[in-house]
């Protein structure tokens, strides 16, 4: 059986600007589910369930030869475009390991959310409705493991320290298990690239100047020779490369593919050409549920190297670079009730897997997740894993189910499988980093550099 490998450059995340952009927005629109697009063929030697519960569309699937086990999968962020007439639509996934884990007798179930934003409330609340919807239609399951990609990794660490008693096991990948440091990572990048561009540094900015005049301008001033970015760079662009990959997860392999890969293509608001990152700046700082301004940068030390000691032109640039202190509300920790935050306190075995290049979703994200665990008490029940490539959620078939079925030995026999350790700086920046996990013997995995 060829297990489906999963990629999404933007796609299981979809647009998580936009999502920032569209926070402050007002009041939700009329989200609308087409019932008749829930339905869907089951695999052979199983059944198909399907409907709308608390206001969510759902999917389940459940093996005549059923083995007790419910894996819940959680969708990541679905893009809201008004120029897209079904934008709207709240649409349900299929578990991407569906073709594996049903033959193997596990069932799976997967919701829509009652909405299309970066919601991570009401993806929680809608998927633990249907953990327990699933128990009325089929039974109570023995064991229940929360699986989820990009938006969905932050659904499935939320949920299971939001409830804890519901899950045996967990596998957020390619996760916002950062919570705010991805919004943070978006306001270094624009502010850096702005200061060291054209030695002014603002926040907000208007998207329209920002995409024609600024960001050309900041180009061309980074640039070793004309039309060299984001290859050939001057000192200054040399020192924005290094912020970034210090800010973005530190030095470590994979990152010089990932520059040049994440500068080159369109960004997401304007379409422009090498506008990806300078696109993730045309926001307001804001996500919804989370009342004023989330983004912050106001005590962030920056720098061009791996020195803790700082330089006179760190000294100089930290100075003058533009500072956003988050509003006061904003980031509290309350519960399910604002934008959710993820604190470290997990009682399941929890395995992860990002990319290294990933610079959509940095793997900082990974970093400060193992760091929370750490301060919690919990570093034994977690694992992290780097898989090499420049994607978002690049994951081939093998990686995933090794991933999964490690998770499940884990949970059900004691095994702790082998991670990698994102804490540890000098094993990080390692030639051989991200190798002992990643299967790519075809070479499909975006810009990923080959092990040593």
């Amino acid at each position: 059986m060829k297990i489906p490998r999963l990629f999404c450059l933007t796609g299981l995340s979809s647009v998580l600007l936009l999502a920032w952009v569209s926070a402050a927005a007002g009041p939700p629109p009329p989200w609308f589910i087409d019932e008749s697009e829930l339905p869907f063929d089951a695999l052979p030697g199983a059944t198909a369930y399907w409907g709308v519960h608390t206001g969510a569309g759902y999917r389940i699937e459940v093996p005549n030869n059923w083995n007790g086990d419910l894996v819940i999968w959680a969708h990541g962020f679905r893009e809201i475009n008004p120029t897209d007439p079904g934008y709207l639509e709240l649409t349900v996934d299929n578990h991407p390991l569906r073709e594996l884990l049903v033959p193997l007798g596990y069932a799976w179930a997967a919701s829509s959310y009652r909405r299309n934003d970066y919601d991570v409330t009401s993806g929680v609340q809608d998927s633990h409705a249907l953990t327990k919807r699933f128990s009325g239609i089929v039974g109570k399951p023995d064991r229940v493991y929360f699986t989820g990609a990009s938006m969905g990794g932050h659904i499935t660490a939320v949920a299971i320290e939001q409830y804890p008693n519901s899950y045996d096991g967990a596998l957020p990948i390619c996760g916002v298990v950062g919570d705010f440091e991805e919004f943070d990572y978006f306001l270094d990048f624009n502010v850096s690239a702005q200061q060291l561009g054209t030695g002014n540094s603002f926040f907000p900015v208007d998207p329209f100047q920002y995409a024609l005049v600024t960001v050309p301008a900041i180009k061309a001033n980074l640039e070793g020779v004309q039309g060299g970015w984001p290859v050939i760079l001057n000192m200054d662009g040399e020192n924005l490369k290094s912020l970034t990959e210090l800010r973005s997860g530190g030095e470590r392999p994979n990152f010089d593919e990932a520059w040049v890969f994440w500068n080159s293509i369109p960004g997401l608001v304007s379409g422009l050409p090498g506008n990806f990152l300078f696109d993730l700046g045309t926001t307001d700082g804001t996500i919804i549920r989370s009342p004023g301004v989330a983004a912050d940068n106001y005590d962030v030390v920056y720098q061009f190297d791996t020195d803790p000691a700082l330089t006179a032109a760190e000294e100089a640039f930290n100075a003058v670079v533009f500072r956003r202190m988050a509003d006061p509300q904003a980031r509290n920790r309350n519960g399910l009730a604002q934008a959710p935050v993820i604190t470290g306190d997990i009682r399941i075995p929890v395995l992860t897997l990002h990319n290294l290049g990933d610079l959509f979703v940095p793997v900082h994200n990974e970093i400060e997740y193992a760091g929370r665990v750490k301060a919690r008490g919990n570093s034994d029940l977690l694992v992290q894993r780097a898989i090499r490539g420049v994607g978002h959620c690049d994951f081939s078939g093998i990686e995933l189910a090794t991933a999964f079925f490690d998770l499940v030995a884990w949970v059900e026999f004691g095994v702790k499988p082998p991670g990698d350790d994102w804490l540890n700086p000098d094993a990080v920046s390692d030639p051989d980093f991200g190798c002992a996990f990643t299967d790519d013997p075809f070479g499909e995995h975006l810009f990923a550099t080959p092990c040593p």
